[in-house]
């Protein structure tokens, strides 16, 4: 997977959504993860690496007693499980596909993720 990721760099990902290049259509994944011939046919589930993620959901800030006190609390968010270099399957009905640098490329809130597969967990 060769990629421009100094020109990636530029996009900033919203929320809980994820940046995934998606795989070329295959039965199996790079990870040795077979796709039932009736996945790919009905195109329901598709899987791709996360390339970048967004910081996750917004939480509410708390009510503050003292209203006239000038706030400096920045955002603060629930942050995602799906990380850079993870290999997503996920719903294809809720991606978002977009074009840059002649690649195709796809915006998928998390929701839609089915499963995560990462080569960095700790065996138990």
């Amino acid at each position: 997977m060769e990629l421009n990721l100094k020109n990636l760099q530029k996009f900033i990902v919203v929320g809980d959504r994820v940046l995934i290049k998606p795989e070329e259509d295959s039965s199996k994944t790079a990870s040795g993860l077979f796709l039932p011939p009736g996945v790919s046919e009905k195109e329901k589930i598709q899987s791709g690496y996360i390339i970048k993620a967004g910081p996750g959901y917004p939480m509410a800030s708390p009510v503050d007693e003292e209203p006239w006190k000038e706030s400096k609390e920045l955002v603060k968010y629930i942050p995602l499980q799906a990380k850079e270099g993870d290999l997503a399957i996920f719903l294809r009905k809720e991606a978002f596909e977009i074009e840059f640098d002649k690649e195709k490329y796809l915006i998928v809130p998390q929701s839609a993720i089915l499963l995560l597969i990462r080569d960095d967990v700790l065996s138990y």
